[in-house]
């Protein structure tokens, strides 16, 4: 019966025992539970992390890209800047260079004198050619006739012509020359004081024929005193007429003037001088151009030169023998002007001369 009662209690004992557990199952649950959750909270960290760093990746991506443009541009910017700077020293000149083996030395040879004298004075011709270039051409000074060919390249002929004007007409051959055909007509013209004479510009239509030649009439101006000479004699001025023909070749006729009466045409010049330098005044009336023409039509012939620069030659004259008269007034209006506006007597060369019979 003890025994009995002993086995009750120790079943009273486990049962109460079981009761106060919790079960066993619910434990188990419980854990699998909390194991979800961290496995959620971690999958969503995992997640979380992920897409952090996929907004990281993209953003750098971007800044990298970001950064390759604006080096890209950077490169651009600097290679435009070198083919500018390419294309603007491609158009400034440049020297020419040239490879050259070095010069083998040979005893130096005396130069003559001479060629040394040529030598330094081609230097100081040089040397003086800027100096001269901003004077301007005249008739004394240092612009005058001796400084002619030095004062531009264009007036060499001033200086090295073998055919320069004027000249001093002696010992003409006497020959049965053409003669001389003028067909001038009453003409509009223009007076200008260009400076250096009075010039009278005329209207097309006025020709001289020489030996078949058709020249037309251009212009013609003054020279006091006269610049050719005849056997050595002067005069108190010149008007040179100067032609053109279709080739383009001068011919010039010369009409020596002395002191005597009035001239009508010379007057009809004088009527219409301007007030102003380079300024051309247009005349009312026409100019019959006859009338500054002598009776006699003989004359000298010769090949020459302009006598102003740039003193081109192949000029063909044709100076008139018997000279015209102007009066002491119309002398002096034009004295004082210019006194003196004659290029010196040039070198006659062995030139061949002609004159009328």
């Amino acid at each position: 019966m003890r025994r009995l009662s002993a086995v009750f209690v120790s079943l009273l004992i486990c049962g109460s025992a079981i009761a106060n557990d919790p079960p066993s199952k619910s434990i188990k649950t419980s854990s699998k539970e909390e194991a979800s959750d961290k496995e959620e909270s971690k999958s969503s960290k995992s997640s979380k992390s992920s897409k952090e760093k996929e907004a990281k990746a993209a953003e750098a991506a971007r800044q990298k890209e970001s950064l390759a443009a604006d080096e890209l541009a950077v490169k651009i910017a600097d290679r435009l800047a070198v083919l500018r700077k390419e294309k603007e020293e491609a158009a400034k000149p440049r020297p020419v260079v040239r490879s050259y083996a070095p010069a083998v030395k040979r005893p130096e040879q005396a130069k003559p004198k001479a060629q040394l004298d040529a030598h330094a004075a081609n230097a100081a011709a040089l040397g003086a050619a800027g100096a001269h270039s901003a004077i301007h051409w005249s008739y004394e000074g240092e612009g005058g006739p001796l400084s002619w060919g030095k004062l531009n390249p264009a007036n060499a002929k001033c200086d090295s012509g073998q055919r320069q004007s004027p000249i001093d007409i002696r010992e003409g051959i006497r020959v049965d020359l053409d003669p001389l055909t003028f067909d001038y007509k009453p003409s509009r013209f223009t007076v200008t004081d260009n400076g250096h004479t009075i010039q009278v510009n005329l209207g097309a239509g006025n020709f001289i024929n020489v030996s078949g030649r058709n020249y037309e009439l251009l212009q013609f101006h003054f020279h006091k005193p006269s610049e050719e000479r005849i056997n050595g004699r002067g005069f108190e001025m010149v008007v040179h007429l100067v032609h053109k023909d279709g080739d383009g070749r001068l011919a010039v006729v010369a009409v020596l003037i002395e002191r005597g009466k009035a001239q009508a045409l010379v007057q009809t010049v004088w009527n219409n001088l301007p007030l102003e330098k380079n300024e051309a005044v247009l005349a009312l009336s026409a100019m019959d151009l006859n009338q500054i023409l002598p009776t006699k039509r003989d004359y000298y012939t010769y090949m020459g030169s302009l006598t102003t620069p740039p003193c081109s030659e192949g000029v063909l004259w044709l100076v008139m023998k018997e000279p015209i008269e102007v009066s002491p007034e119309q002398l002096a209006i034009f004295s004082r002007l210019y006194p003196m506006n004659a290029r010196p007597i040039q070198k006659t060369a062995g030139r061949l001369i002609k004159e009328s019979n």
